[in-house]
C-alpha cells in the first residue's frame, strides 16, 4: 500500500465527516450538472456493491440506494462533496447485468461508456471488483474502454471479509499483474469492506489524491 502525501488523510476525514448531499439523478447524458467540479465515479459489475462502498465511504447509511436486486441503478446519481462545493461522487449504473432487457442493457452500456468518454471533470474512475470473484471478462472490456479514452482508474476490490485472508492476497496479486498491462489503471490496489470498513480510509484519501 503506498502512503499519502502529508495532510491529504486529514484533508479527506474532513471532506468525507462534512456537508455530502444527493444532487440529481441523470438518466440520460443531457441531464447531467455543469461540469464545473471534479467528479470521481464509481464503476462495476452489477451487485458489486457500489452503493453500499460509497455509502460507507461517506459514513451515512442512506446515501446511495442499495438492493439485493442486480441492475438496480440505472442512471448516474450525482452526490455534492464539501461546502462550498469541493467535488462530486458518482453512482454508475452497473454493467453486465445479463437479466436486464437488451434495450435497458444497450441504454445502460450506452449512458455509461458516453459520460466516461466524453466527461472532462471526470478525474478517476473507481473500478469496483468483487474479492470474491476477480477480474471478469466485462471488467477488462470497461479496463479497455478507459485505457483508450486515456481516463484515468483505480481497481478497487469490493467485499473483502467474505475470503480469506490467503485468498485475498492471491486475488489483489492477480489484480495488480492485470493491471499493470492497461497504461490508464492506477498501480495500487485496494481492498475494500464497507461491512467491516476495511480499506475505507485509504480509499477516502485516494479520492482527495485523484482531485487534488
Amino acid at each position: 500500500m503506498s502512503e499519502a502525501p502529508a495532510g491529504l488523510d486529514e484533508t479527506a476525514r474532513k471532506l468525507f465527516s462534512g456537508p455530502i448531499a444527493f444532487l440529481k439523478s441523470a438518466p440520460d447524458l443531457r441531464f447531467l450538472p455543469d461540469p464545473t467540479v471534479p467528479e470521481v465515479a464509481f464503476a462495476g459489475r452489477s451487485n458489486v456493491g457500489k452503493s453500499s462502498l460509497l455509502n460507507a465511504l461517506t459514513n451515512r447509511n442512506g446515501l446511495a440506494r442499495t438492493s439485493n436486486t442486480p441492475g438496480r441503478t440505472q442512471e448516474l446519481n450525482f452526490f455534492d462533496v464539501g461546502a462550498p462545493l469541493r467535488f462530486r461522487l458518482v453512482d454508475m449504473p452497473g454493467y453486465g447485468f445479463a437479466r436486464a432487457p437488451r434495450e435497458v442493457a444497450r441504454k445502460w452500456r450506452r449512458l455509461v461508456n458516453d459520460y466516461l468518454r466524453g466527461r472532462q471533470a471526470l478525474k478517476r474512475t473507481l473500478v469496483l471488483v468483487d474479492a470474491r470473484h476477480g477480474l471478469k471478462e466485462i471488467d477488462l472490456e470497461v479496463m479497455k474502454m478507459l485505457d483508450d479514452a486515456a481516463v484515468s482508474y483505480h481497481l478497487v476490490l469490493t467485499k473483502a471479509d467474505k475470503v480469506k485472508a490467503s485468498e485475498l492476497a492471491a486475488v489483489e496479486a492477480a489484480t495488480a499483474a492485470q493491471g499493470r498491462r492497461h497504461p490508464a489503471a492506477h498501480p495500487e490496489i485496494i481492498a475494500t469492506s464497507a461491512e467491516k470498513g476495511l480499506g475505507i480510509e485509504r480509499l477516502r484519501t485516494a479520492v482527495i489524491e485523484a482531485i487534488s
